[in-house]
């Protein structure tokens, strides 16, 4: 079983590259660091973890890919992932340059995570309205893979339109997509479309979810998506039954917190990890 982690990286926790080259000399094989580009004061939203309080390290959040060239610089092998970019909140030629820039300079290591945010008042200062959310993100993603994958690329849709055009650098990796959120026909349409695989959060269900899964991507014409856990607490039993499952890697929650809080956290973790 392959264990990666993910911290929501902040300007008070641990420090992304000290975190990196830690998580790296101990065996994990992934990091990957969360988005939010600002949280509006009002909570007209609730917590989507359902706390009283929304946490503070959701207001603290660095921007992940400038966070993740950090790691990039003082590791080898350690994948580097959003978990999640908030792909409806980002103008994609912009953010397709910079992940691409991330995949050339790390050497084909970028991952990107994305979702589609809950925070009601956070998207509509982008200008997006939430219920529109969901397929702003995917031509995103779509107009993204364009400029990615053609020497030159336009995209023509709803909401994103670029005429033919250059961008360099290429990815080196892809780089895979995954998406990110709970199981139902409408996520799952997603994953078929465009993306890698899934990546539930907290791993809840993801055994009843999986026959859906699959049917979505064999009428998508495509092989089955990968399963990701996200979020995950580890304890052998629950590793181990994803490994029944035939799921290969595994992303565990870290605290938001200075180094002499993660560290030994860190190091609990990587008695789990397996050769």
């Amino acid at each position: 079983m392959r264990l990666g982690v993910t911290m929501f990286a902040t300007d008070t926790a641990m420090p992304v590259a000290d975190l990196a080259r830690s998580a790296e000399e101990r065996g994990f094989v992934s990091l990957y660091l969360p988005e939010h580009t600002h949280i509006p004061v009002s909570r007209r939203t609730p917590p989507a973890g359902g706390q009283e309080t929304l946490p503070e390290e959701y207001c603290r959040t660095l921007d992940p890919l400038v966070a993740l060239s950090h790691a990039a610089a003082v590791t080898e092998r350690l994948s580097l992932g959003t978990g999640i970019l908030l792909a409806a909140q980002r103008e994609p030629i912009v953010t397709a340059k910079a992940i691409a820039t991330l995949d050339h300079l790390s050497g084909g290591r970028a991952v990107i995570g994305v979702g589609f945010g809950w925070n009601v008042e956070e998207i509509e200062d982008h200008g997006v309205p939430y219920g529109s959310r969901r397929d702003v993100a995917r031509e995103h993603i779509l107009a993204m893979k364009e400029l990615w994958s053609r020497e030159e690329a336009g995209f023509e849709g709803r909401h994103v339109r670029f005429e033919p055009s250059w961008s360099w650098p290429k990815p080196v990796s892809g780089p895979p997509v995954y998406v990110g959120g709970a199981a139902g026909p409408k996520l799952f349409a997603h994953v078929a479309e465009y993306a890698d695989g899934w990546m539930p959060i907290g791993g809840r269900g993801v055994r009843a979810a999986l026959p859906a899964l699959s049917e979505a991507c064999e009428k998508a014409g495509r092989p089955m998506a990968r399963v990701i856990p996200f979020g995950t607490v580890p304890s052998e039993e629950k590793l181990a039954y994803y490994a029944e499952m035939g799921i290969e890697e595994v992303v565990l929650s870290l605290p938001s917190a200075p180094a002499d809080r993660v560290l030994p956290v860190l190091d609990d973790y990587a008695g789990f990890i397996t050769v």
